[in-house]
Formats: C-alpha cells, sequence, structure tokens
C-alpha cells in the first residue's frame, strides 16, 4: 500500500498558521491494559492544550499517537480536516521535544538546530541563518558554537525547542519537557515557552505531571485518568470549578468533609450550601463536599468546635490545619493574620464557597496522622 504523506495532503503553512487537531474516539492497548479508552479531544488552532494526569493516566500515550510513535487499535487523528492515522511519524510536520533533550553530542548548539532543515535539504546559507535567528530567539545566541555537554540543563532545553520549531511544524508537542531542570530553570523556561508559543501562535500539546506548570502556561487543561477525560477546561476553572471528585483532589489541594444531603442543599459545620450542579448533583447517600482551603474562612473563638494542629508559611497566604471533632481540614488565611494565630487556637469554621463539589462518601483519613498538636486538656 502506497504511504500516505504529510506534504502530499496539506498546503505548507508558517507556524502562524496553527493547526486544529481532533483525537477522536482513540483506543490503545498494551496487553490486559487499556492505556487510552475511546479518548477524544479537539484542540483549536493555535490553542495551548496541556494533558495532565497521575502515571499511568495515558497522557504519554495520547501524545505519542498524535505524534506517530504508537499505533492505534482503533480511533482517527485528524490535522485540519486531514485524516493522519496512517501516516509515518516523519512526515506529520510535528516537531517534539523530548524530557532528555536528546541533542546531538557530535554537533554544536547551531548544528544541532540547523538538524532538522538539513534532512529538508535546506541550502548552508538558509540552515545556518534560521538556526541563528531561533537561537536568538531563545536567548542563546551567544552559545552557538558550544558542544551540549558545554552547556547547562535549561540551555540544552532550549537548543532542543529550537530545533522543534526550526522545521515550522504544525504541531509542537512537549512532553515533560521543564521535569529535569531545578526549580528556578523550570520557571524561567516555562514563562519563555509560554510567550514562544503566543508569538508564533503554533498549535502545542503539553504533557505534564505538574499542576503548577499547567496552571500558569495552559491555555486549556485536559484532566485524564485511567486512559479517558475527567475534565477539559480552562486552568482557572479546572481549579475553582472542578467538575468531579478526580480533579478537585488531583488538581490542588481539597479537604473531603462528611456532609448532610438535603436536596440540593448540604449542611456543613451547622452551615446549609447549594450542591454543585453537574456529577454533584446525582450524589445521593452518605457523601463528601470537597472543599479547596479557600472555601473556608475562620474565626478565633473561645467557643469554637476546631482548634488549629498545625500551620505552615507559604508567602502572601499561611495554611493552617483545623481539627474538628475527628475531622482536619486545610484553611488558607493571610499571612499576616496567620502570624497571630498560635498552635492550638480554638476557631469556628465557616463556608464562604458559593457552592460544593459533592462526592459519594468514602473513609476520610485525618491529614495530621504524625500525632498531630492536641491543646493541654484542662481540669473541669
Amino acid at each position: 500500500m502506497k504511504e500516505t504523506t504529510m506534504s502530499s495532503l496539506l498546503p505548507k503553512a508558517s507556524p502562524s498558521a496553527g493547526a486544529a487537531v481532533s483525537l477522536e474516539n482513540l483506543v490503545r492497548t498494551f496487553g490486559s491494559v487499556r492505556a487510552l479508552d475511546g479518548f477524544s479531544l479537539k484542540i483549536e488552532p493555535g490553542e495551548f492544550m496541556a494533558l495532565l494526569g497521575p502515571s499511568g493516566c495515558g497522557k504519554t500515550t495520547a501524545l505519542r499517537v498524535l505524534a506517530g510513535f504508537e499505533i492505534l487499535d482503533s480511533g482517527r487523528v485528524v490535522v485540519d480536516g486531514i485524516d493522519l492515522s496512517n501516516v509515518n511519524a516523519r512526515k506529520r510536520d510535528m516537531g517534539m521535544v523530548f524530557q532528555s533533550y536528546s541533542l546531538f553530542p557530535n554537533m554544536n548548539a547551531l548544528n544541532n538546530v540547523a538538524f532538522g532543515l538539513r534532512m529538508r535539504k535546506q541550502s548552508r546559507s538558509v540552515r545556518q541563518k534560521k538556526a541563528s535567528e531561533l537561537l536568538e530567539m531563545v536567548g542563546l545566541a551567544d552559545q552557538a558554537v558550544k558542544y551540549p555537554h558545554q552547556m547547562s540543563g535549561g540551555q540544552q532545553q532550549r537548543v532542543a525547542l529550537a530545533r522543534a520549531l526550526a522545521i515550522e511544524p504544525r504541531v509542537l508537542l512537549l512532553d515533560e519537557p521543564l521535569s529535569a531542570l531545578d526549580a528556578m530553570v523550570r520557571a524561567e523556561l516555562r514563562d519563555q515557552i509560554r510567550q514562544l508559543q503566543q508569538r508564533l501562535a503554533i498549535t502545542t500539546v503539553f504533557v505534564t505531571h505538574d499542576q503548577e506548570e499547567v496552571l500558569s502556561m495552559a491555555d486549556r487543561v485536559c484532566v485524564m485518568s485511567r486512559g479517558h477525560i475527567e475534565q477539559v477546561a480552562t486552568p482557572a476553572e479546572i481549579y475553582a470549578r472542578p467538575s468531579t471528585a478526580f480533579v478537585a483532589q488531583f488538581v490542588g489541594i481539597s479537604s473531603r468533609v462528611p456532609v448532610k444531603l438535603s436536596g440540593q442543599e448540604v449542611v456543613i459545620f451547622d452551615q446549609r450550601c447549594p450542591v454543585r450542579s453537574g456529577e454533584s448533583s446525582s450524589v445521593t447517600g452518605a457523601a463528601d463536599a470537597l472543599l479547596r482551603p479557600e472555601d473556608i474562612a475562620i474565626e478565633v473563638s473561645a467557643d469554637g468546635t476546631g482548634f488549629v494542629t498545625r500551620k505552615s508559611f507559604l508567602g502572601a497566604m499561611t495554611r493552617l490545619v483545623v481539627q474538628v471533632g475527628d475531622l482536619s481540614v486545610r484553611v488558607d488565611v493571610r499571612s499576616d493574620v496567620g502570624s497571630d494565630i498560635e498552635l492550638g487556637t480554638r476557631v469556628q469554621p465557616r463556608i464562604v464557597a458559593r457552592d460544593v463539589l459533592v462526592a459519594p462518601r468514602k473513609e476520610v483519613a485525618i491529614l495530621d496522622v504524625d500525632a498531630p498538636y492536641r491543646p493541654p486538656q484542662t481540669a473541669d
């Protein structure tokens, strides 16, 4: 059978064109493991889409299927309306940046960036000019003659990014490109990647397990679990309005609080709160509310039903752990307020969220498993 090629299907486009990507009902199995289980996702032209989830959720498999490195059991990969499911990975016009840099050790930075252009039979002058421009774009113009072993990890990853962009890909694929870097370099490079992506308006798919990267970089986030999608939304919506208990617990911090259901309301800390629409509205029987630290406020009170067992300084905010009966909940307060709250302080919690996400009841683990602080007992 004659192989279908990307170049025979699509007109050549600049990276600013941005490709529409549609992953349709993807199924990929490895033995008895169903890595992708009817996975479907649409990515808009020029969009920065992040795939987020725990190890084994299928996010890397989805990226490799899109790149052409994995063969589908069923489903389609469609780019700008053209089915590329049978197109060889080398001919999909996609640039990929890996976690492990994958630079050629015998080539300097300039030649590493120019490599893809050389494979496309570009003239030496064109290769050198474009590679120089891209190194300048990623802030490495002065590193052009250096070899990978002479550069830091962050510099090597920027060279890898420039190399992926050199071929003017229709889609840029990023497979946990920052996970091997230290925190400061990672923060700097994620900002640079985002700025470049916005400047070039290139459709980008980014795989990571780092929530901070996702919340600061993506236009939309696809949260995955066991080969399927839990929620696709903007970072702000994923955090503030998670649609499932899995999303609420995987993205950010949530405390599970046993509640009493009363129609479409729950009672928490003797306070009535509406149940969030969606998955929550179908929950019946014993239930838990999933609360973000900012969903709960506290008031210092000698008659309070809870007391502070732990405090962690987080800069502008201080996170408190408040024990209420057998339950521990996390509460964020401004650090100028938190500095005056000592361990053992009696407080009264209250809900400040406009509605709450509810999930079927499960055993709630006490957060302070390492012998939480308890206030001294006083004689009656």
